[in-house]
């Protein structure tokens, strides 16, 4: 039993390695004749754990799928291996002659054979992930400072922003369809019916509220589709954009409204901005099960990459953080907050089979992440 699941983690590490593929146990490999399996024999949990414990990086988006036929007179597993953008991952065993003794090879698929990488092509692998890296990271800080940009240009007084990103670390197909109007409005609607739920009790309402007045009729952008509401000259000003590549972008005023009118010019005279605290956990919340639906609606099939920051018009401003209390019947700026400058952007994962309590825990670990810079322990 051992050999086979070295042989499995080899072989899933090879096409991760490569451009990805799918294992079919209960086919024969030269013939094709499907001679079933067990489905009773089945155990998903203890191949993912071996595949775990012996597959470095880790791979994340696997997918096992037990295929019965109708009558279930035959049963195969399907291991679904995507291309991985952390190759090359390597399998780590025991050495045949010493117990003791780590070793590790780098499988690739070459054609229908497995083959294994000498040095130049681990080097070349490394530096590839790199630069995918890099890439990635010039595309999420690009897009933030395009909506800086765009919503700065609109704001009539010193505000604080939210802004985040949510990106499929692997990019959909060119022949992936163009997302609609109308598929839009509804994955907004979904993502907002979630993020309630999520919400529970929090008195808190988050920007998918804010934008309701104008999901119904997204504005078409460059391979994106564009809501906001900085035009309307009320409310609290809020822009985000679905790209067509399974990208959601964010943009949300803090500091509308974070305390009552004397006390917000009170502040403001002190030189500081505030940030209402609930709001960001609302838009961490909004931002991830926005990006959730919309993979969905595009059948992405990677992991979710979403990055979160906060920014100000005016730089030479600190923050302030806003705390309620009393379900939000007072509004306060704590003794012992800090008041930084400049928040530093953090991020999280979420992948497109993930429920409700992962995204939760997503969202929360951003909130935590940036209120924390403010000296703040919060809780969504």
């Amino acid at each position: 039993m051992t050999g086979r699941w070295n042989e499995l983690a080899k072989d899933v590490s090879a096409m991760a390695n490569t451009r990805g593929g799918l294992i079919i146990f209960g086919v024969r490999d030269k013939t094709t004749e499907l001679v079933g399996i067990d489905p009773d024999d089945v155990n998903v949990q203890q191949y993912a754990q071996w595949i775990r414990n012996h597959v470095q990086p880790y791979l994340p988006d696997l997918d096992f799928i037990l295929l019965s036929s109708p009558d279930g007179s035959a049963s195969v597993l399907v291991v679904d291996v995507p291309a991985s953008t952390m190759a090359p991952h390597h399998v780590y065993g025991t050495a045949a002659k010493d117990k003791d003794q780590q070793a590790a090879v780098v499988p690739y698929r070459d054609k229908d054979h497995t083959a294994w990488m000498v040095e130049h092509q681990i080097e070349r692998a490394y530096r590839d992930r790199f630069t995918r890296a890099q890439r990635a990271e010039e595309e999420v800080q690009r897009l933030i400072d395009h909506a800086q940009e765009t919503v700065f240009a609109q704001q009539k007084e010193p505000a604080a922003w939210f802004f985040a990103v949510a990106r499929p670390e692997r990019p959909l197909p060119r022949t992936a369809p163009r997302l609609t109007r109308e598929e839009t409005a509804y994955t907004l609607h979904t993502a907002h019916t979630r993020s309630r739920t999520l919400a529970g009790n929090s008195p808190a309402i988050g920007p998918l509220t804010g934008l309701e007045i104008v999901t119904s009729n997204p504005r078409p952008g460059l391979r994106r589709w564009v809501l906001n509401t900085l035009t309307l000259g009320a409310g609290r000003e809020i822009y985000t954009e679905l790209l067509h590549d399974g990208s959601v972008v964010l943009a949300v005023n803090l500091s509308w409204k974070a305390m009552r009118k004397g006390l917000r010019e009170e502040r403001l005279a002190e030189g500081l901005l505030p940030v209402y605290q609930e709001y960001v956990g609302a838009c961490c919340r909004d931002l991830a099960a926005t990006a959730l639906e919309l993979a969905l609606r595009l059948r992405v099939d990677s992991v979710l990459n979403l990055t979160a920051t906060i920014a100000a018009t005016a730089p030479s401003m600190p923050l302030a953080p806003v705390v309620s209390e009393y379900g939000g019947a007072f509004t306060s700026v704590p003794d012992y907050a800090r008041h930084p400058h400049r928040i530093q952007p953090v991020t999280t994962t979420l992948t497109p089979v993930d429920g409700d309590e992962v995204l939760g825990e997503a969202a929360q670990e951003l909130f935590t992440d940036l209120m924390t810079q403010f000296g703040l322990d919060p809780q969504l």
